[in-house]
């Protein structure tokens, strides 16, 4: 009876060029060739939701990585050089940024260690909750830019800082290409120093040692080197405490500055084109009307005789009209109070929060003793804080001219509609005939500053008129304001000008009258990402390479296998702090895996540091009957956990129906007390694949925790030991399999379902991959056999 028990399979109709498990559950995350990244469930592969390619973001995706609580996944896309934050629970992405290199791989990691100061940071995390205020959702209908926030519930954004725990996103690529990222958003490293393009990357959880592989190619030459570097990352686990409180300040810094973006966005769509109308209309008036009188003069003959000419009639009336007149004063208000809710609730509470951790984290600067080793800079951190309170008084100014705006546009509209419906000689109220000589002024000075025809705005904007001086501050287009607020008689600046001391005192905020709220906005961005940069660059430079192995040549024809799946492959011993590395080398020895081992500590070795593993048979006679002969060369081999290796194998023996087999082999009959005294001794001025033939090599026999794949070229496997699920990849890319791997005997049942399943799978391997449908029968019907067990199942899957 087989060990594992299949629960799902499935053709896909495009290929697979990546798989990984989640951490915490049944859900399985697909890349494919099509550039789609897929979400599908353990019950049956069903799938949970789909992310196409996107023209912004990426086609080809080239790395996968779940972060350790499970609630989000990055991938790397290689045409746009950018990595994507998503959601599990729908499609969207949530954070993106761009980075030097294409990637090549990409691990996530959580730090394990725990110590009182830790533990103390941790409880204090609530602290700047207890401060500052929640910061209110963005509006539910904002989703047309970037599909982010489309539900109506937008605390997404909050979902980025995820556990405090610190836990970080490595990144590889091409040319040496190395950096962390501490939450996955902020840079903490940027390594320097190895070669070649990255295949394989871990982090210890102790945060002491960081396992590369690396392909080093030759342009002369077809193969390809493979070499194995272990670089020593002790800053990072020396300083644990302040790396991780300087890592979620800085988390939160880039949350809020996404925050701040995002409401920026809803500000700019609240504005509307209609707006503009009163502008273009204008212009219009003056490229078509004969006579010399101004724009202006025309209105104040209106306002103060009460009789238009009929140039500005026939434009009141015919163009404007009382009903468009009405219709543009409506938006002009909704607009306009939408975009001052947005930067009193949004702008202004996001950018306070934004001080406040800046603060925070110039007060840690000038602790040197804990944090100048980390690059913390406290000048630096200063002139970020000055373009944040810069951002803060441009968000102020906004405020004000859409206050007084709204008065003005009030006012004037107020008196245009009484003056069109004269011209109409339609009746009008009573209460709207009233006007005060102060209403006259009010307009007069309105039409006087505003109505002023500026030829040399109509050659950048192509009008005449700026009538509308909000939208000014919001297009990201323009640095400069078209018509900057007027400071002249405002007593503030006058006492500025003339006070030297003030001018440059550093408790004043600069203040940049001429300039758009989007480019103090960029300008607060640049030097806040400049800030950030130090840190990454102090710690790149503090790792080194402790070990280089050159291990062995790869032949090019391999190459049209996606590189995500080659070995070799890393794993990072949580509990004995040990890396491994699972490799084989094919020119050498088709039959053999090798296991290197080595401590996270670089300072520290361990026993059998290299190992070479054969299986000995272990399938019975009614397979075939040539048993003696017969040996297993291992396809792929991922670590199931810390005490367990899971391998795809295949009979080296060439012959007609060679059955490919899913087998978990234990550690623990690799490593006996046996041969302890056979160290094999490493020569550093030769490969690994040069000096094979004097590694141990220990044959295993399996017992009973192996399945034979029938129908099947098995030829990939990806596992998660905590979830007990491994998912097998055929050698054309598109069909699965799935398997929960410690199953418990459940007796007659499961006997029953695992000879139906044999019956149903024994057609012929052509037939299976023909049709897709037949797959999802196969699998309707083995869960037909266990409805118990099947409902169960689901059951839990719910997240």
């Amino acid at each position: 009876m087989p060990a594992f028990r299949q629960v799902g399979e499935k053709q896909l109709p495009q290929e697979v060029v990546f798989m990984a498990w989640s951490p915490k559950r049944d859900l399985i995350a697909l890349a494919n060739r099509a550039g789609e990244v897929l979400l599908h469930r353990l019950a049956n592969f069903q799938r949970v939701w789909s992310l196409p390619p996107n023209e912004n973001t990426g086609k080809e995706v080239t790395a996968l990585a779940w972060r350790p609580d499970g609630k989000i996944l990055a991938f790397g896309l290689t045409d746009t050089q950018r990595i994507i934050l998503c959601d599990v629970e729908k499609p969207e992405s949530l954070h993106s940024f761009s980075v030097d290199s294409s990637i090549t791989y990409m691990h996530w990691m959580e730090v394990t260690e725990e110590s009182s100061v830790l533990t103390s940071f941790y409880n204090a995390e609530d602290e700047s909750n207890l401060l500052l205020p929640k910061l209110p959702a963005l509006p539910k209908n904002y989703s047309t830019t970037a599909k982010i926030f489309s539900e109506e519930k937008s605390d997404e954004i909050m979902k980025l800082l995820g556990d405090v725990r610190l836990n970080a996103l490595v990144l590889g690529g091409s040319s040496g290409f190395i950096e962390i990222y501490a939450y996955g958003m902020f840079k903490i490293a940027a390594v320097t120093g190895v070669a070649g393009s990255c295949r394989g990357l871990c982090l210890s959880s102790d945060l002491k040692s960081l396992s590369v592989i690396t392909e080093v190619r030759d342009s002369s030459e077809s193969e390809a080197e493979i070499t194995y570097f272990q670089l020593d990352t002790s800053l990072l686990s020396s300083y644990l405490p302040e790396v991780t409180r300087m890592a979620r300040k800085f988390t939160h810094i880039s949350t809020l500055l996404q925050y701040i973006k995002l409401s920026l966005t809803c500000m700019c769509e609240a504005w509307e084109e209609i707006l503009m109308q009163m502008d273009s209309r204008l212009t219009k008036f003056v490229q078509e009307k004969n006579t010399t009188t101004s724009v202006q003069d025309e209105f104040m003959q209106l306002l103060l005789w009460g009789k238009a000419s009929l140039e500005l009639q026939a434009l009141l009336m015919n163009q404007l009209t009382v009903k468009g007149l009405k219709k543009l004063g409506q938006s002009i208000e909704s607009s306009y109070s939408s975009i001052q809710k947005l930067v009193i609730s949004h702008l202004q509470s996001g950018s306070e929060a934004l001080l406040y951790h800046l603060s925070e984290l110039k007060g840690m600067a000038l602790w040197k003793q804990k944090y100048e080793s980390l690059g913390l800079d406290a000048s630096g951190i200063e002139e970020a804080i000055t373009a944040v309170g810069s951002f803060i008084l441009k968000a102020n100014e906004l405020l004000q001219v859409i206050d007084s705006s709204m008065k003005n546009f009030k006012a004037f509209f107020r008196w245009l509609y009484v003056a069109m419906l004269r011209m109409s000689e339609d009746h009008v109220l009573p209460e709207l005939n009233k006007m005060t000589q102060k209403d006259i002024t009010f307009v007069a000075d309105f039409l006087t500053e505003h109505f002023n025809e500026a030829p040399e705005l109509y050659n950048r904007k192509g009008k005449y008129f700026n009538v509308e001086r909000v939208g000014q501050y919001l297009k990201d287009e323009d640095d400069d304001l078209v018509s900057p607020p007027n400071t002249e008689g405002n007593q503030w600046f006058n006492f500025l000008k003339n006070s030297t001391h003030l001018k440059e005192s550093p408790l004043l905020f600069p203040y940049y009258p001429e300039k758009s709220l989007h480019f103090v906005k960029r300008q607060m961005e640049a030097v806040i990402d400049q800030c950030l940069q130090k840190p990454a660059d102090v710690i790149g430079k503090s790792v080194h390479q402790a070990v280089c192995m050159s291990l062995y040549k790869t032949s090019q024809s391999e190459d049209s296998t996606p590189q995500l799946f080659k070995l070799p492959f890393l794993w990072n011993d949580k509990t004995s702090n040990i890396h491994y590395v699972l490799f084989t080398m094919l020119e050498n020895s088709v039959s053999k895996i090798y296991i290197l081992r080595r401590h996270t500590d670089t300072s520290r070795s361990v026993s059998n540091g290299i190992l070479a593993v054969e299986f000995g048979n272990f399938l019975n006679n009614s397979i075939n009957e040539s048993t003696d002969s017969r040996c297993y060369s291992c396809l792929d081999a991922h670590f199931y956990d810390d005490e367990t290796v899971t391998v795809v194998l295949k009979e080296s023996v060439e012959q007609e129906g060679k059955e490919r087999v899913l087998a978990q082999l234990p550690l623990s009959s690799v490593y006996t007390d046996e041969d302890q005294d056979r160290e094999f001794i490493w020569d550093s001025t030769k490969r690994l694949d040069e000096q094979s033939g004097e590694i141990s090599t220990r044959t295993v026999f399996l017992e009973n925790q192996w399945r034979v794949l029938e129908n099947m070229k098995a030829q990939y496997v990806a596992v998660n030991g905590i979830r007990k699920v491994s998912c097998v990849l055929s050698s054309n890319l598109r069909h699965v399999r799935v398997f929960e791997m410690d199953v418990e005997d459940d007796g007659e049942v499961e006997e029953e379902e695992e000879e139906e399943t044999t019956q149903i799978a024994a057609g012929e391997p052509d037939e299976l991959n023909q049709s897709a449908d037949n797959q999802d029968n196969v699998c309707d019907a083995s869960a037909e056999e266990l409805p118990d067990e099947t409902e169960e199942h689901e059951s839990s899957l719910d997240p």
